[in-house]
């Protein structure tokens, strides 16, 4: 997580409002909080926070309400709920929509234009994190309409990057690759662990000890990769003497028919599926 940040690079015009409190709005509330957002400035929609969420707020000196606010306008509106309850979710909101306000969503395959048919037209981002956030080490692609001034698009870059890094990209229709590649990619790195242990375990080793060595594993190249200034493939060379063991067998993952083709298909599906989420 990056280190705190001045008061003053999350200025807005009116409170920073986070629908929802849930797995991802917690980790970015919290990453708010930590890196130097007043709880003062913040106001928190949620009907059921966990308990630990509403000690948190309370501790914080952070706003909760149970519904939108009436007579309030949000300098950003932060929707941070389950794509399945957007449509129910969103029209109570658009009273919090003023001239001044940027309006962040984080539901996968909601369109901008689907959030203009219940909030109407205003300064939207999209914007896709992913699960690692939960710990401050996620990535974040984000689409800017062109209504978003440049001190918007700064605000919330500011407030995304607390869980961290930002990546803009130029064209909304690409925030569905992005969901592909980064949004949905923690669960493959997991899955990865999963056949890694089991082909351990086919090989002799007890279940819980090839699971551990796999979790560590992968766990330690990650954060070899976080640390190093080389790129992926200068790390997979480091590691693979010519005719060695790591040779052997990337010359059954690296074949024609060996993980990349998998990997295309697997977030070409990914990416089609996004796009019908958005319909």
């Amino acid at each position: 997580m990056t280190g705190q940040q001045s008061a003053s690079a999350f200025v807005s015009s009116g409170p920073i409002m986070l629908i929802g409190a849930g797995n991802m709005g917690g980790a970015l509330l919290t990453g708010w909080l930590k890196n130097g957002v007043p709880g003062s400035s913040v106001i928190i929609v949620d009907p059921n926070p966990a308990e630990a969420m509403r000690k948190m707020i309370a501790d914080a000196g952070a706003s909760h309400v149970t519904e939108a606010p009436a007579g309030v306008t949000a300098g950003v509106l932060f929707i941070a709920v389950k794509p399945q309850l957007m449509d129910a979710v969103l029209p109570p909101l658009k009273s919090l929509v003023g001239e001044g306000t940027v309006v962040v969503s984080i539901a996968a395959g909601k369109t901008l234009s689907s959030l203009q048919q219940h909030l109407g037209a205003a300064a939207m981002v999209r914007a896709m994190p992913n699960t690692p956030a939960m710990v401050g080490r996620g990535v974040t692609g984000a689409f800017a309409n062109a209504e978003v001034s440049d001190h918007q698009r700064q605000l919330v870059h500011n407030l995304l990057k607390v869980s961290g890094p930002v990546e803009w990209v130029p064209d909304e229709a690409d925030i569905d690759s992005v969901t592909a590649v980064s949004g949905s990619g923690p669960a493959y790195v997991f899955y990865l662990v999963e056949c890694m242990a089991e082909a351990g375990r086919k090989l002799g080793l007890q279940a819980d000890l090839a699971m551990r060595l796999a979790r560590e594993t992968v766990a330690g190249a990650g954060e070899l990769l976080h640390q190093s200034p080389d790129d992926a493939s200068r790390l997979r060379q480091n590691v693979t003497s010519p005719g060695g063991t790591t040779a052997a067998a990337l010359s059954v993952l690296m074949a024609e028919d060996g993980m990349q083709p998998l990997f295309d298909a697997a977030l070409e599906a990914a990416r089609k599926r996004a796009q019908e989420l958005a319909g």
